[in-house]
């Protein structure tokens, strides 16, 4: 069935699945979760047994694992994240479809998780196609607008090549950054993980696993929800 959304916004379970009795169980299980990976518990064996303790959905189980961190892998990511000031003059490295989906769910109403390492995730899927929404120029535009203000060198995107649509995508966020005269490059790429993970640039992603590898990052997506998106939806369950 082709894809015909036109936002990303909230899932029409989430005012249950994340209503207020819910959170105290859903905090507590990121703490289980966290717990048990701190000493070695393989993720997924462990997330389902978190998940049966608690009795939680599949969309809850999302949420618990893009929320959970690992006490000695949040000590990394604090230690490589660079504060707001670091940013004048740097380039920032995108992970461009993890922060512009991130951007997009904020706009339309979507929840918004903020985990342990202060990262703002959402809980939108692609499966292998992007799907341009009403909200997705916006989003182009105010990470723009952030980075100006950060007064950030210029931006590098990288998309990933195999989603459907990332070439039309390419073409709007650089249609966007010339009518602005930014400086932005757009790269699509197999696979942006181990390119980001390595690149001795800025990094901005919310990717759990490019955040435990690279050598310095910057919360942008929280940036631009704090500075254009007050009225964001976001969960805090770190």
């Amino acid at each position: 069935m082709p894809d015909t959304r036109v936002h990303r916004g909230p899932h029409p379970d989430d005012a249950r699945l994340f209503a207020p009795d819910a959170i105290p169980a859903l905090r507590q299980a990121v703490t289980d979760l966290s717990w048990l990976e701190d000493r070695g518990y393989n993720e997924n064996s462990a997330l389902n047994l978190v998940g049966d303790r608690y009795r939680l959905n599949t969309r809850q189980r999302t949420a618990v694992m893009r929320c959970a961190c690992a006490e000695s892998a949040l000590g990394g990511r604090r230690q490589r994240e660079l504060p707001t000031a670091a940013i004048r003059g740097q380039i920032l490295c995108l992970d461009g479809f993890n922060i512009l989906l991130t951007i997009e769910a904020a706009l339309s109403g979507g929840l918004l998780l903020e985990g342990r390492d202060g990262c703002l995730r959402d809980l939108a899927s692609m499966h292998g196609s992007y799907r341009k929404v009403t909200e997705t120029a916006t989003a182009i535009q105010f990470i723009g607008e952030t980075a100006v203000q950060l007064e950030a060198a210029g931006c590098a995107w990288f998309l990933d090549r195999p989603v459907s649509n990332s070439g039309r995508l390419k073409t709007l966020i650089l249609e966007t950054a010339a009518s602005h005269g930014w400086n932005w490059e757009v790269t699509l790429i197999m696979n942006p993980d181990p390119v980001l993970a390595q690149s001795d640039d800025v990094v901005v992603t919310a990717d759990s696993v490019i955040l435990d590898r690279c050598r310095r990052w910057f919360n942008l997506g929280r940036k631009v929800v704090r500075n254009h998106i007050p009225a964001a939806r976001i969960l805090m369950l770190g």
